[in-house]
């Protein structure tokens, strides 16, 4: 009887402390620091279209905007959306100035040691923009891989990495902003620019057309997802079954079209 007593004793003090532990992995758990605090903080940087940008009115607007938006209203608090230089996006979210990246980031193994993301969203791959004079001579990704041509993309991003493994050869030179380096073809002073396909498909069709060439078959696999600081299940858990939701009750499909199916947008970004 002593030891029937002591077995039921011991599993009630084993049942409390795994208990007790749960609640200090919640009380120190992003999402209940956002229903204390009542706002959602995403961290995202403005300037890869179509999932976030600046409108003519200085609004940042955009596919993840969209998202964020629905992610805080089934939370029942505000977003705050903290415009981030991508250099230090990762660094930001691990010192706590904002809660998740939703900014286009695609996950690759190095990020993944400094943070954890959610299941991907969407899957996308590194495209080219082509110097018009080269239709024809330069089919795919292999073609460039040849000192005599330059390839131009956004310093420190999978089109910059991508660009190193498959076109080592090429001259690669690497700038601030999206916009900064694909104008560069444009205006002849490099021959190709390499970056992902929704990108460059908006960029193309505004400001492209007839100017360059499009080789829009992705090289690469990149699935893109939301970021969040490492040692957080409850969070993650929150945000996968989130994204399964918004992409059987039709949310998602709806953002989806409204961003990457119609170019009604164009007209309202800068």
């Amino acid at each position: 009887m002593k030891r029937l007593v002591a077995l039921v004793l011991g599993f009630m003090l084993l049942a409390t402390a795994s208990f007790s532990a749960d609640m200090d992995l919640w009380k120190k758990s992003t999402l209940n620091q956002i229903l204390k605090r009542g706002v959602l903080r995403v961290g995202l940087e403005a300037g890869y279209m179509p999932f976030e940008m600046r409108s003519k009115t200085g609004k940042i607007v955009g596919f993840d905007v969209d998202v964020a938006k629905v992610m805080a209203k089934a939370m029942g608090v505000k977003l705050k959306l903290v415009n981030t230089a991508w250099d230090g996006i990762i660094p930001a979210l691990m010192t706590n100035k904002f809660d998740i990246i939703m900014s286009g980031m695609t996950i690759t193994q190095s990020r993944n040691l400094k943070i954890n993301f959610a299941e991907p969203y969407i899957v996308v791959g590194q495209t080219i923009l082509l110097k018009k004079s080269l239709a024809g001579k330069v089919k795919s990704y292999k073609d460039l891989n040849n000192p005599k041509y330059t390839v131009v993309t956004k310093l420190g991003v999978t089109g910059e990495f991508a660009t190193k493994k498959y076109i080592p050869k090429a001259i690669l030179k690497t700038y601030e902003t999206e916009p900064e380096a694909a104008m560069e073809v444009v205006n002849g002073k490099a021959d190709a620019f390499v970056y992902d396909k929704p990108y460059n498909a908006v960029f193309y069709a505004k400001k492209g057309m007839g100017k360059l060439v499009f080789l829009d078959k992705p090289f690469t696999f990149e699935p893109l997802a939301w970021g969040v600081r490492k040692g957080d299940p409850d969070f993650l858990n929150w945000l996968n079954n989130f994204l399964r939701q918004i992409k059987h009750d039709g949310t998602y499909d709806k953002i989806y079209k409204k961003w990457f199916l119609s170019n009604k947008w164009l007209k309202d970004v800068q």
